[in-house]
């Protein structure tokens, strides 16, 4: 049942305090586990520390997840570290603005995001994948994240309306584009890259806005058009800046996407009953690997929010700019919504097991109103698209190598990229 038709339960509780004065350095060297290892010792699904020497109430689990996304009632702004906000969202972006101004922008992604642009970016992508698998086959051994992000790069910025026209500005708008992504979960060198790299993405993308709004030829129903000439909450366009970052959030959303890719060839070598399934074209099959792929895998781990308005739930208050981190790795595997969570079953959402608050691996409510990603039907598209034709398509050797997946690394991937040698096509 929706939280909001509970009963209202006396405010009286008071919130579980964890160990330790500062769990910032305990926060990066435990990565996804911090919050469901306190969880788990306080026995308590909420409670509160600090980070960066500022209070923090971190929660998991589904009816958690119903009151972190219930629209209005949070706000992104101040709720993630700057270093991250630079590579992920920037200031501007749809997921930063509240109220009318969030719901306009918001709007415009989830046009971008319609079933007709969809299908059209998975075309492209196939396409992309078809030519490197032709490459492939001349080729000893590749490294999947590698070539992923590449085509991915390749296919979005072709879908968008900013096609790469050169082999170099290809390879600088992925190394751009992967860093932003890898570096967003980092303190020290590897964010600092990522920004750095980032400061470069955002002048192309500003280019591509000035010379589409000068009538350099385009087609008028691309991304990239359409977001040029929004007219956002005050019926004005986006300045250069604001165009260039949201140019950017429909982009680099599409090549992380190569983190799934990697861990769904993963689960395929870890289940090959599973590639063999997945070879024969049973889309629901499909559907069901890639779904337990995003619930399974490690993504990000958390998501934060300021609270708007004071607000009681559970017998506890919550007062205005109280900072809240929700437990996106632990939600995705809790108990109370997944028996055996801890296990890859790929068969529990055979009946449609999520609900939109138990599988949050992209955020979770509504898409239109509140901060659910509006690119996460693309990403399940362009997943199984992807998962199918390395399934069908190609055959291929994973060789010995280092899978092992470092959870106090954000985001994290197998150590090796995922190795694979032998390449031929599928006979």
């Amino acid at each position: 049942m929706h939280e909001l038709s509970q009963p209202a339960l006396p405010v009286h509780r008071a919130i579980p305090q964890a160990e330790g004065f500062d769990n910032s350095f305990a926060l990066l060297s435990e990565g996804y586990r911090f919050i469901g290892n306190r969880c788990d010792a306080l026995g308590s699904d909420i409670f509160s520390t600090r980070m960066m020497l500022k209070r923090v109430v971190c929660v998991r689990g589904e009816p958690a997840a119903r009151m972190f996304y219930q629209p209005g009632r949070f706000t992104r702004k101040g709720a993630i570290p700057p270093t991250a906000l630079a590579l992920l969202q920037d200031k501007g972006g749809t997921q930063g603005l509240d109220g009318e101004a969030h719901r306009v922008r918001k709007a415009l992604m989830m046009r971008l995001q319609s079933p007709e642009q969809r299908a059209r970016l998975v075309a492209i992508i196939e396409a992309e994948w078809r030519a490197q698998f032709w490459r492939w086959a001349r080729t000893r051994q590749v490294v999947l994240i590698q070539e992923a992000q590449a085509v991915l790069c390749r296919a979005a910025c072709s879908w968008a309306g900013v096609p790469l026209h050169s082999a170099d500005d290809m390879v600088l708008r992925t190394a751009e584009f992967s860093a932003m992504i890898d570096g967003a979960g980092a303190v020290g060198p590897r964010n600092w890259m990522g920004q750095a790299l980032r400061r470069h993405t955002e002048q192309w993308a500003c280019e591509h806005i000035k010379a589409i709004r000068l009538g350099a030829p385009i087609d008028p129903d691309s991304p990239a058009a359409a977001i040029a000439f929004h007219l956002d909450a005050d019926g004005e366009v986006l300045s250069t800046q604001h165009a260039a970052v949201e140019l950017i959030n429909i982009l680099r959303p599409v090549v992380a996407v190569a983190r799934y890719i990697v861990f769904g060839a993963l689960a395929m070598h870890q289940f090959p009953e599973w590639r063999t399934r997945l070879a024969s074209g049973d889309d629901a099959a499909l559907h069901m690997f890639v779904q337990e792929v995003r619930r399974f895998y490690p993504f990000f781990p958390a998501i934060g929010g300021r609270v708007l308005q004071p607000f009681d739930w559970e017998g506890l208050h919550f007062a205005k700019n109280d900072w809240v981190l929700l437990d996106i790795y632990g939600t995705n595997r809790h108990p109370s919504s997944w028996s055996d969570g801890e296990v890859f079953r790929p068969e529990r959402f055979d009946s449609g097991a999520e609900n939109g608050y138990n599988l949050v691996a992209q955020g979770g409510g509504d898409y239109a109103n509140g901060h659910r990603c509006p690119g996460e039907m693309a990403t399940i598209d362009i997943t199984k698209a992807t998962l199918r034709l390395l399934a069908a398509e190609i055959a291929y050797e994973v060789p010995p190598q280092d899978l092992g997946i470092d959870l106090a690394r954000m985001p994290t991937l197998p150590a090796s990229g995922f190795v694979m040698e032998a390449l031929r096509p599928a006979r």
